[in-house]
């Protein structure tokens, strides 16, 4: 699919062609299979200046916390427990957890569950030895969004950052042997659907495991704050034509999806998504992990949380996954 075609699907060119083909690639490679993803969201503090992020270093009303070894391992339990083939490590880019602490919790979880579980991190911009001892530890995944392809705009929304250097750490990961993860946020502001399209067709090239899209969400603790929501309907459009360009590829339906409309993470699996990533973060702190408005906002343990999602997920006719739910690769 060229650049021009897909610029104009995301502008509606034929949605109902779009979606069902989207739908017709995810039914075809997995089913009514969704993998689930439990998310420990370990800590909230973050050196970055991202303007689009509520963790942002500036945001000084923000109470912030970091979860303890023990305390982080509570939650991986409650993933097994939960049934949930994955974890997901992620925290703001915080330097207080060294190398060796997350290469300590890597290697807990394997001594604890095997493989029975995969490792997935997300914990921003490393050096390579920190990404190469993780992988050696026992990790599996690693996710680093990119935001937005078009190099203005980037450093725009991630000062003192440069896209090439983003761009780099993908590269790194995939020859470290991780299966890799990056996305894209839809309707950031100074996003034109040019901008978009773009940013789609680039991600589609890089050959990525996991590759995610959600809506921009404005939250009122960053320089953004007045501008308006990314659009739900170019949001599904994105899923859609990722799956159509990357049939093979893991896609989320994404929680931002959910704080524009309550049915949308649903909306997003019929379009093409086959993943789902419910939070697993200590009741305590979870509404603190508050990247934009909506996120984390329910008062529910996270057993009940994690069976509200598989109960949504049965009642749509999905089926919610056990599965350690790998890349799929083309035979």
């Amino acid at each position: 699919m060229k650049l021009r075609e897909i610029k104009e699907f995301i502008q509606g060119k034929d949605d109902e062609a779009l979606f069902s083909e989207g739908e017709k690639l995810r039914e075809k490679l997995f089913g009514k299979e969704v993998y689930l993803r439990g998310v420990v969201e370990f800590s909230n503090i973050c050196k970055e200046k991202c303007l689009y992020c509520g963790l942002r270093c500036q945001n000084s009303e923000l109470k912030r916390y970091r979860l303890n070894f023990d305390e982080i391992m509570e939650s991986v339990e409650l993933v097994k427990k939960s049934k949930i083939g994955t974890v997901v490590l992620q925290s703001g880019n915080d330097p207080h957890y060294t190398e060796e602490f997350i290469e300590k919790i890597i290697k807990k979880i394997r001594e604890k569950y095997g493989n029975t579980i995969a490792i997935t991190l997300s914990l921003g911009e490393r050096s390579y030895d920190e990404l190469k001892r993780w992988k050696d530890a026992g990790a599996n995944r690693y996710l680093l969004k990119v935001e937005t392809f078009d190099e203005e705009l980037y450093r725009k929304m991630r000062p003192g950052r440069e896209l090439k250097e983003r761009l780099k750490l993908i590269e790194i990961l995939m020859k470290l042997g991780y299966e890799v993860g990056s996305g894209v946020i839809v309707g950031l502001p100074g996003m034109t659907d040019e901008i978009l399209a773009n940013d789609i067709l680039e991600l589609s090239l890089l050959g990525l495991h996991m590759i995610a899209s959600g809506p921009f969400i404005p939250h009122n603790k960053t320089p953004l704050y007045d501008y308006s929501c990314g659009d739900l309907t170019k949001s599904l459009r994105t899923i859609a034509l990722l799956r159509i360009l990357n049939p093979y590829s893991n896609i989320p339906s994404t929680s931002a999806m959910a704080s524009l409309e309550k049915d949308a993470r649903v909306q997003g699996l019929i379009v093409g998504a086959n993943v789902i990533m419910p939070s697993v973060t200590p009741l305590k702190v979870r509404k603190l992990y508050n990247i934009y408005p909506g996120k984390n906002e329910s008062d529910s343990s996270t057993l009940e949380d994690v069976n509200k999602i598989k109960e949504i997920i049965s009642s749509a006719g999905f089926i919610p996954s056990e599965s350690i739910g790998n890349y799929k690769k083309k035979n």
